[in-house]
Order: C-alpha cells, then sequence, then structure tokens
C-alpha cells in the first residue's frame, strides 16, 4: 500500500503541474492583451473602442460559456473536455497571433476565451477527484498563486514581448506553453471515470443559449459606458433580467437542466457564491480606484503606480498556498470568516491611512486587504469543493468562477461610478487632489460595508446550514 502510494505521487504532482499551467495560461490571456490595446489601434488603424473588443470578447466568452462547459465536463467526461479546452486555446492563440485584420483577431480571442473557460471550469473539478481531501485547500491555493501570478505576469510579460517582437508575441508565446500543458494532462490526468461517464444525462441546449445571452447583457451593461449608465446600458439590464426570468422557466422545464435550482437551498452554496460575488466586487476597487488616488493625489508616475498596484497580485500569489494549508487544518468554513474580517478591517484602514501616511499607508492595508482575500478565496473554494458530488463538479466549479467574474464586472462599473459620484467631477482622471481623495476613502467605506454584509451572510449560513447531499439534487 506505502509502495503503491510512493509511486502515485510523482504522477499527482505532475497531474497538479498541469492544472495549475491550464490556471496560469487563462489568466495571463486575460491581462496580457490589455498592455497591447494602444500597439493594436496603430497596427489596425483602429479607435480604442473597437481595440477594446480584444479584451471584451476573451471576458465575454468565459462569463457567458463557463456554468455551461462545466456542466459539459460532468457528462461527457472531464479530463477529455479539458484536454479538448486547452487544445483549443492553443490553436485560437495561433490564429491571434496571425490575424490580418481586428475582426478576425477578436474572433479568434472569443474562441480562445472558450478555451480558457474549459481551463478555468474544470481544473478546480479535476482537483476535486485527483487530490485527496485533506489536501484539498492547499491544492486550490495552489491555483490561486497561478491566477495571481499570471494576472501579475501579464503586463510586465506583455510589455517586454511587444518591445522585442510586437504585438503578435503576446498570443504566440501561448503556443510553446500550450503544447506543454497538453502534454502533461494527456500524460498525467486520470482517466474519467466510467461510473460518470455512463450517466447520460443529457445536455441543456436552451438553457445553455438562454444563460449565455443573459450573462451576455449582464456584462455588456457593466462594461459599456465605463461606469456610466445611458439608455442602452438600461436597456441590456432590463434584457439581463427579463433573461433571468426566461432561464428559471426554461431549467423547471427540462429533464436535464444546465444547473439544478434545487442546489441554491443548500444555504452553505448559495453563501458561497453571494460571498464571492461580493467580495469580487470590492477586490475591482483597488483597480479602478488605486490609479486615479496614486497618481492624481499621492503624485507617482506611471512606473511607480505599475510597481505599487502590481503588490496586491504578488501578495495574493505568496499567500494562496499558505492560505490552502491553513484551511487544511483549521477548517475552511472558519477560515473564510476570518479572512472577511481581515479584508473588512484592510478596507477601513484603505480609506484612513494613506492621508496620514502616503504611499507607505497605501501600501500596508493593501497587503492585509490582497492577503485576507486569498485567504478568504482559498478556504470559500475548498469549502464547497468537498461538499460536491462527483457528477456535479465541473457544474459548481464553472458556477464559482462565474460568481467571480460577476463580481469582477460588477465591481469595474459600480465601484467606478460610486468613485466618480464621491469626487464630484465628470472628469475623474483631470480632477484635483482633494476631490480624488475623497472619493477614494468613500470609495473603500463602501467596499468595507460590502465585506461586512459578505461576513454576515457568511455567520447567517451556519445557523441554517443544509447536510450536503442537497448539491446532488436531481
Amino acid at each position: 500500500m506505502i509502495s503503491r502510494c510512493a509511486e502515485q505521487a510523482p504522477s499527482v504532482r505532475w497531474a497538479l503541474a498541469s492544472l495549475s499551467l491550464c490556471v496560469l495560461l487563462s489568466s495571463l490571456g486575460i491581462s496580457i492583451a490589455n498592455v497591447a490595446l494602444p500597439d493594436l489601434a496603430q497596427a489596425f488603424s483602429a479607435s480604442f473602442q473597437a481595440v477594446q473588443w480584444v479584451v471584451l470578447a476573451y471576458l465575454l466568452a468565459i462569463t457567458t460559456l463557463i456554468v455551461s462547459v462545466g456542466r459539459l465536463g460532468d457528462i461527457v467526461g472531464r479530463r477529455r473536455l479539458l484536454v479538448a479546452g486547452i487544445s483549443l486555446f492553443t490553436v485560437a492563440s495561433v490564429l491571434c497571433g496571425v490575424a490580418p485584420t481586428l475582426s478576425l483577431l477578436i474572433a479568434a480571442r472569443a474562441l480562445q476565451g472558450l478555451g480558457a473557460a474549459i481551463m478555468m471550469a474544470l481544473t478546480m473539478a479535476i482537483v476535486g477527484e485527483t487530490i485527496p481531501k485533506a489536501r484539498t485547500g492547499s491544492a486550490i491555493g495552489l491555483l490561486g498563486t497561478m491566477s495571481a501570478i499570471g494576472t501579475a505576469l501579464g503586463p510586465s510579460l506583455g510589455g517586454i514581448l511587444i518591445a522585442g517582437a510586437g504585438w503578435r508575441a503576446i498570443f504566440l508565446i501561448n503556443l510553446p506553453l500550450g503544447v506543454v500543458t497538453f502534454l502533461l494532462a494527456l500524460r498525467y490526468l486520470p482517466e474519467d471515470r466510467r461510473a460518470l461517464q455512463t450517466v447520460r444525462t443529457g445536455f441543456d441546449p436552451v438553457g445553455t443559449l438562454l444563460l449565455a445571452l443573459t450573462l451576455a447583457a449582464y456584462a455588456l451593461a457593466m462594461t459599456q459606458g465605463r461606469g456610466r449608465f445611458g439608455p442602452l446600458n438600461v436597456a441590456l439590464l432590463l434584457a439581463a433580467v427579463f433573461g433571468v426570468g426566461l432561464f428559471v422557466l426554461a431549467e423547471t422545464r427540462t429533464a436535464a437542466p444546465l444547473i439544478r435550482l434545487a442546489m441554491f437551498r443548500n444555504h452553505a452554496l448559495s453563501a458561497s457564491l453571494a460571498m464571492s460575488m461580493l467580495v469580487s466586487t470590492v477586490m475591482m476597487a483597488t483597480l479602478v480606484v488605486g490609479p486615479f488616488y496614486l497618481s492624481r493625489t499621492l503624485g507617482l508616475d506611471t512606473a511607480l503606480v505599475g510597481l505599487v498596484l502590481s503588490v496586491g497580485p504578488l501578495v495574493a500569489a505568496v499567500t494562496a498556498v499558505p492560505a490552502g494549508r491553513i484551511a487544511d487544518r483549521f477548517g475552511a468554513q472558519r477560515v473564510t470568516s476570518v479572512g472577511l474580517v481581515g479584508m473588512a478591517a484592510g478596507c477601513v484602514t484603505l480609506s484612513l491611512l494613506p492621508a496620514l501616511f502616503g504611499v507607505a499607508g497605501y501600501v500596508a492595508p493593501l497587503v492585509v486587504v490582497t492577503s485576507s482575500y486569498a485567504l478568504f478565496q482559498t478556504a470559500n473554494n475548498t469549502n464547497v469543493m468537498i461538499g460536491v458530488s462527483a457528477d456535479r463538479r465541473g457544474a459548481i466549479s464553472g458556477l464559482l468562477n462565474l460568481s467571480r467574474n460577476l463580481g469582477l464586472i460588477t465591481g469595474a462599473s459600480v465601484m467606478g461610478a460610486v468613485f466618480a459620484l464621491a469626487s464630484a467631477t465628470s472628469d475623474v482622471a483631470a480632477a484635483h487632489p482633494e476631490p480624488v481623495a475623497t472619493g477614494m476613502r468613500f470609495t473603500y467605506g463602501v467596499a468595507a460595508a460590502l465585506v461586512i454584509f459578505a461576513l454576515a451572510i457568511s455567520l447567517a449560513s451556519r445557523f441554517f446550514a443544509t447536510p450536503p447531499v442537497l448539491y446532488e439534487c436531481r
């Protein structure tokens, strides 16, 4: 028995390496393209609004399809679909790198986003069947580290590649990385279990289409106009609300729903998804508010602003693995609450200390917020994935990723609007230091309130806890 475990250990490590590379590539795909937008506008003689779709197409593909591909993995086999997703991501990256026109580049980015959605949705699901339960938190923490590294590495790596070889290099770099990931996954990921493959409950095309259109409408409502709501935003938001109603109706009438609505009767699952969205909304404030405060109020140049902002992802990368071990040792639910308390304290101090201590007063609370966020995210994901039945891991993993993405999208719009409103200026980029400082304090005050609300949800879910079996509701 000991000999067999010793033989399996290297395979588990290599399997985890392939899953980590999946997360790294998909998160790198989000952050690396932003730095290329000026070069793309020049190369294709296009407006900023047009080249912005290079980023939006990728994000929309992930957001709209991540739940559907997670459920599809439950049906056809997660390893099989993940290997296909890695292949699609790699091929689409090459198509992006050789695209002769902007429209073809945007189309290739949407394909790349589909591959990334598969990779994001299935990595956590496969961890649940590859890693022993006692080490699930550590494994999910490692995936969180790779996500943070990808986010932090994107702008700097993209800048180096563009300076040395042009904008096409930021996509072509994925070819060797994708091939390595593909080979590792093919060699070391465990075969799909026959028991799961024989459960052909069918796919839900109507629910998939309705959910995709609903999420697309919501994402566009939140991203168009950069936080300023006009008639188009309102129309898209109303379409999203109408889409939710149609989706719920469709799911109650099909024999094989994409999302089993009975799962949301599990208070722990519903609370985890709600907390994930709220916390991600708060984290987006650091990216929305930070650059303006650091440049307009503290007077930092662009390079120093980038350096300060990179502290967040780097701290998250360093903290995520220890956070997983802490969750394994002390219990994921308890650590989730500790992370939220730390985030609330960090947000409160972010609204107060920078005015007294300058850059140091901004960086120190930022470290508290991001390390606490890593603690929360790792523990929250672990708490959910441990209680999921084997035949629903893909769908639940997709829902977790979706809640995070929706929080980021919502935060970019809502926290940006709160900041602009509190600053009492129509052009924040040209505002005086005092209004920007006022806007920053108010925005982080709102952020602290949202985290406290998430903490209340966490505590309430313990009193109304339901057995894990409800994750499997048929």
